[in-house]
């Protein structure tokens, strides 16, 4: 709902002069960080919501704006892509310790001249160093991660995440086994990614010449799960099924280069987006989670409410479908998009 009026505001803003992008190009990606204002607008048991609707309209803008102003700024650049494993204590996965990709990929935006630009960094964790509980309002450790790559001379930083559910997460663990849940820890993460992600990319060859390909489809998801149909239509932020009773999302491919990306519209298990990733085309294959939308957690219907310890995500999952939909929809669009470089 939120991405769609961005698109919106941007193309009214179009229409009076501003240079516009197609609407199905715009992606817009959320860091899913634990300590900052709800954009859910999910009621609780009492039917309250924690979400700031002024708020919420006012970021709407911002991000219209900002798009608008990126786009009258637009130069040449060439670009420069890697993939590589993040090494050091930066993520792990609650559940299994060992079950998430390690892997970073990185692309870099460089000038006529070759100065870096911006550098993209997709890594699948989710940044809750702060946790939801300390009241704090924080970017978590993304907010360190661009500091550090703009100390380092790599430009802009942006960080998308990848698939990082059931429970991907920062590695803030202490000497005790407990969560050190302190902006040290952030500073801790967020430096090292961005160190990761900057010697990852440090010798990949430049790309001069790119080639560029966005391409969007929509997919539908009949909401299952009863609890969440309820919340979706209670929320202030106006959700709403269509005439089938499914809800839709678009969902893009991106070639960039010899790279490819596919968004994710939530949350996907790390054994899903494995498989995503192996079965795309591009030398480097990148997931952009959270991305359009943020429909919880995607599982395949063997792992729904199948374990004890995935009681918590089947129950915040649209429903045991998902995952499948998902996948076959979403490789059989890739399959009809061109292929990016070799």
């Amino acid at each position: 709902m939120l991405c769609d009026k961005v698109r919106r505001q941007h193309r009214k803003a179009s229409l009076k002069g501003v240079p516009g992008i197609d609407p199905k190009n715009i992606l817009i990606a959320a860091t899913h960080n634990h300590s900052g204002p709800d954009c859910y607008g999910f009621p609780d048991s009492s039917g309250k919501t924690a979400a700031d609707i002024e708020y919420l309209n006012g970021v709407c803008k911002k991000l219209a704006d900002a798009i608008n102003e990126a786009v009258g700024k637009l130069q040449p650049a060439t670009v420069k892509i890697a993939t590589g494993k993040a090494r050091g204590k930066i993520a792990y996965n609650y559940y299994a310790e060992k079950l998430y990709d390690p892997r970073c990929d990185v692309i870099q935006f460089l000038d006529s001249e070759g100065k870096p630009l911006a550098t993209f960094v997709n890594y699948a964790c989710h940044p809750e160093v702060i946790g939801a509980g300390q009241g704090i309002l924080s970017p978590d450790f993304v907010g360190p991660l661009y500091e550090r790559i703009g100390q380092r001379g790599a430009g802009v930083g942006i960080f998308v995440n990848g698939a990082l559910g059931g429970m991907v997460t920062a590695d803030c663990r202490g000497p005790d086994g407990r969560d050190m849940r302190t902006w040290d820890e952030c500073i801790r993460i967020g430096h090292l990614l961005a160190d990761e992600a900057l010697r990852i990319v440090a010798d990949a060859p430049v790309e001069k010449e790119p080639e560029l390909f966005c391409g969007s489809t929509i997919i539908e998801f009949p909401v299952e799960n009863q609890m969440l149909l309820a919340v979706v239509k209670a929320s202030p932020l106006g959700f709403e099924l269509n005439e089938k009773g499914t809800i839709a999302t678009q969902v893009n491919v991106v070639n960039l280069g010899n790279a490819q990306m596919l968004t994710i519209p939530g949350e996907a298990l790390p054994n899903i987006g494995y498989y995503l990733k192996r079965n795309m085309h591009g030398k480097h294959n990148m997931l952009l989670g959270l991305t359009n939308d943020a429909f919880g957690y995607i599982l395949t219907k063997v792992d729904f409410n199948s374990f004890e310890r995935y009681d918590y995500i089947s129950r915040t999952s649209l429903g045991e479908t998902m995952g499948e939909i998902f996948m076959d929809e979403a490789l059989e669009f890739v399959d009809a998009c061109p292929r990016p470089e070799k």
